[in-house]
Parts: structure tokens; C-alpha cells; sequence
């Protein structure tokens, strides 16, 4: 996961995962695996503890529960073929429920460097987890298979290919038809600049720092050197409040606009009645006008709104929530700008691959993501993110412009190469060339679903499997009959 790990060892987690599970009890498999996945999950979401160190420890626990199910649904003898499939359903599951679901420290994110990553031009983030399992599982053979020829004194060469064959085949199919899947087109070039302001990490917003995060961001747009086509600011860094008068920082980022003569893409935050807050991101051009606007849809639980808040305060009327939850928005992720339109997913909604595909599907011809991680701890949720972007590029055949106020901000290509990335805390600004590009690749036309029935029939199965051994009907090896039976009573 980033920011560590080395790709090459996913498929060795996933060895030592199929070794671990391969016991007629289902029971130890759920405990197993739990505790891989808690092993895995805890340390790779430690941001979670800046947001709710209660639910940080729940959350680990719940999410490592899905993949303790998955394994449970994994019968030995049936495993070849429906771990893949039950490991997938079992990511989905965390990405998509409670509250939306945490796609963050994934399967998918450890492959953004590896040749196993384009599979997800086919069938997107959950086609990349089920050729890195398939994968591990064929390495968990070849250990078996030299294991037993240390024994025996005997390698059976025809045996092992028969055993590794099916699985390396399907995990070629999928990297190589995700390589060579027809590209999309090139419509136009386009000169952009993405700024970051810097400054130092794990902030907490603040009135009195409004102006000075604007400030930032204004001098740090004079870095520009022009001309260019567009202008990408952060996350709400336009953020108008008590020191900091709406009118006033509407003229800063007009101003900006104006002296590179191009319009900019500024970050809002904004207070209207009853507490209501707005997160959004608009298209400012030099004369002044605001001609387009997104606001946030999918927002953070616990951080940008508090759900079942009528229960939460009812059991604990002192918990410190937050006053007023983010009003969700309802548009299409697009904006449209002089140079074609530009799709947007404002931070969170970066790392769901949904979000991404919406915006290519209403005909977006470039991705961002303006982001703000100044409050996290260390830079788990930013490198990340930059992962989770890498996907999002390759998923879609797009660039993708990430951009925070005091990082990581980074320029992606579409084969999700990070050609510019900042560092945190520095102020920046980026520049490139980038394409904007028409046609959609197969994994934003027919999204998860495939893999995600796959892995219902996998499931399926698999509990078919379990209940048959629970009721004493499925047909069991030797080495898991009970000791008082007639064929462990033999002359010696």
C-alpha cells in the first residue's frame, strides 16, 4: 500500500492467504483471514484517526470482517476458482457500504506501477484485484508443487503446467487485452497550470486563516507563466467567512483569471442558512463571470456530514460533531470550459471509480481532482490518492490534474504515469500539455458489474458448499475423515 510496499508482494500475501485458508472449517478461515485483513487494514488506513478514532477502530474491524467472509464462502477444493471472485465482492463491499464505503488501501492501489495494473481497462479497480489474486494463488501452487518435489526427489513438469496453466492464461488475457484495448482520441491539446499555495500540514480550518489560504493561492498563481488554456485550484481555498468577505474573494480569483487571461477552476466553500454548508467547484473567467458549477455529491461520513446524527446526539448529547452537514449536490460531474469539458470529482469522490466514470460518461475530455489533505497526518491519504488516480487515468484512457493546497498535487497521464508531483507543504505551481481526449474505454461502459456477479456466483457457491459440509452431505478427502472410522483401522 502506498506510501510503502513493493507490488511483487501482493501476489505473496495472496500465496500465504490461500495456504492459510485451506481448512474444511469455515469457522477458522472467517478467523484467518480476519486477522490478514485487520493485519493489512489497520495500518493502511491510520489516517482514519484524524477523522474518528472510535470509528477508525470499528471500521477495521467491520471491513476485515467482509474479507473473513469471503474466505468462509472459500471451500478448499473449490477455492481455484471463487476465491478470486469472493476477495472482489468482498473489496466492493467496503467501497460501497455503510455510509458509502472506503475505497482507500485497496488491492488496486498496490498495482498503480506494475504491469497487473491494466486489466482496469477492462473491468476497472475490481478486474486488477481478481488477476492479483489469481496470480497469487497460481505462485501458492508452484510453492506446493516445489515443495513436493523437495520430498520426493521429483519434479512432475507435466503436473505443475496443468496446475499453472488456466490460471496464468486468464491473468495474460486480462493484461494484455487491457494493453492493447483500442485508445481513445486525442481532440485538442491544452496548456493548464495547477497551483498549490503550501503551507504546513494538519491544520484544522480556521476563520482567522481564510485570507491567508487565499493569499497563498493568489501569489502563488503569479508563478504562472503563460499563456495557458486553464487554471486548477484546490479544494475549497476560496473560503469566505468572518475575516473574509464573499465579494472580496470572489475579485482575488477574478483577478487571477484576468492577469493570465484564461479562466480559472476555484475551490468554494461557502455558509448558507440553517447551518447548510456548500462545497463546490466553478469555472471564473477573466471578465468576471461565473459560467459553470459542480458541487460535491458523494461527501465524507463523519466529516462532512454526521449520519444518524438524531441517534448519535440522543446517546451522547455532548459528542463534538460538526454544527451543519454539507449539502450533497446533484449535477453531472462536468464543467464546461473553453477548452472542452472537463470532469470533476472535488477530493473524496477521487478515490470511487464511479464518480470518474459518471464525468467520461457526460463526455468529459479531461479528469481533476482538487482535493485538501492538509489535515491528515502524515501522507497516507495523499500518496493514496495519487494512486487512486493512477487508476482513475488508466480506467478511463484520460489525463487526470490532482491538486491540494498543501499537497500532493501531480499531473497524470493516461497510461497513469505521474509525469509532475509536489511535495507537501511547498508552494508550487505546475505546468503541462495535456490532451483532452474522446471515447470510452470498456471498464467505464459496463463498470464493476461483471466482476461483481462473478463474484455473487463465487459466493453462491461457495455457501452452497459450506451447508452441504455442515449437514454431513459434501464428499470429504481422506485426510479430513473422522479418526473412528473403518479406513484409519488398518493391520500394521
Amino acid at each position: 500500500m502506498p506510501p510503502w510496499g513493493w507490488w511483487p508482494l501482493a501476489f505473496v500475501g495472496i500465496a500465504i492467504v490461500d495456504h492459510l485458508i485451506d481448512t474444511p472449517s469455515w469457522r477458522q478461515r472467517f478467523a484467518r483471514m480476519w486477522l490478514v485483513a485487520a493485519t493489512w487494514l489497520y495500518p493502511a488506513m491510520l489516517w482514519m484517526w484524524d477523522l474518528t478514532a472510535p470509528g477508525y477502530v470499528a471500521a477495521g474491524a467491520f471491513y476485515a470482517a467482509y474479507f473473513g467472509l469471503a474466505a468462509a464462502l472459500t471451500p478448499p477444493r473449490l477455492r481455484a476458482w471463487t476465491l478470486p471472485g469472493t476477495f472482489a465482492l468482498a473489496e466492493f463491499a467496503r467501497w460501497s457500504w455503510p455510509f458509502g464505503g472506503v475505497p482507500l488501501a485497496n488491492v488496486a492501489l498496490g498495482q498503480v506501477e506494475s504491469p497487473f495494473v491494466y486489466p482496469a481497462r477492462l473491468g476497472g479497480p475490481l478486474l486488477v484485484v481478481v488477476t492479483v489474486v489469481i496470480v497469487g494463488q497460481a505462485l501458492a501452487r508452484l510453492v506446493r508443487h516445489l515443495a513436493l518435489a523437495r520430498r520426493t526427489d521429483h519434479l512432475d513438469w507435466a503436473t505443475m503446467g496443468r496446475s499453472l496453466a488456466p490460471a496464468l492464461a486468464v491473468a495474460a488475457v486480462f493484461v494484455l487485452g487491457g494493453l492493447l484495448y483500442p485508445r481513445s482520441n486525442v481532440e485538442r491539446t491544452a496548456e493548464v497550470a495547477l497551483v498549490q499555495g503550501g503551507g504546513p500540514q494538519r491544520t484544522r480550518a480556521s476563520s482567522s486563516q481564510e485570507p491567508v489560504v487565499l493569499g497563498r493561492h493568489v501569489e502563488a498563481s503569479n508563478d504562472i507563466v503563460g499563456p495557458v488554456d486553464l487554471i486548477v485550484w484546490p479544494e475549497n481555498v476560496v473560503n469566505p467567512g468572518r475575516y473574509l468577505a464573499f465579494d472580496d474573494a470572489y475579485d482575488e480569483v477574478v483577478g487571477v483569471a484576468r492577469r493570465n487571461d484564461a479562466p480559472v477552476l476555484a475551490g468554494w466553500f461557502t455558509r448558507g442558512d440553517d447551518l447548510a454548508r456548500f462545497n463546490y467547484q466553478s469555472v471564473i473567467l477573466p471578465d468576471g463571470s461565473e459560467t459553470d458549477r459542480y458541487d460535491k455529491v458523494k461527501i465524507v461520513p463523519f466529516g462532512e456530514y454526521v449520519p444518524l446524527r438524531g441517534f448519535i446526539e440522543s446517546l451522547a448529547p455532548s459528542a463534538p460533531l460538526p454544527g451543519g452537514d454539507l449539502q450533497s449536490g446533484t449535477g453531472p460531474p462536468v464543467l464546461d470550459t473553453d477548452v472542452g469539458p472537463v470532469g470533476v470529482s472535488i477530493s473524496w469522490e477521487g478515490y470511487f471509480e464511479q464518480r470518474a466514470r459518471h464525468s467520461v460518461r457526460e463526455g468529459a475530455q479531461l479528469l481533476t481532482n482538487p482535493t485538501n489533505g492538509s489535515s491528515y497526518w502524515l501522507t497516507q491519504v495523499q500518496t493514496q490518492q495519487v494512486a487512486s488516480n493512477q487508476l482513475r487515468a488508466i480506467e478511463n484512457d484520460r489525463w487526470v490534474l490532482q491538486v491540494a493546497p498543501t499537497g500532493l498535487s501531480a499531473v497524470i497521464d493516461p497510461g497513469g504515469t505521474v509525469l509532475q508531483r509536489t511535495n507537501v507543504s511547498e508552494r508550487r505551481t505546475l505546468q503541462a500539455t495535456v490532451e483532452m481526449r474522446s471515447g470510452r474505454t470498456l471498464a467505464s461502459i459496463i463498470g464493476p458489474w461483471p466482476i461483481v456477479a462473478y463474484g455473487l456466483l463465487a459466493a453462491g457457491a461457495g455457501l452452497a458448499a459450506v451447508r452441504r459440509e455442515e449437514v454431513g452431505v459434501g464428499v470429504r478427502s481422506p485426510r479430513h475423515r473422522p479418526a473412528n472410522t473403518r479406513f484409519n483401522h488398518r493391520p500394521s
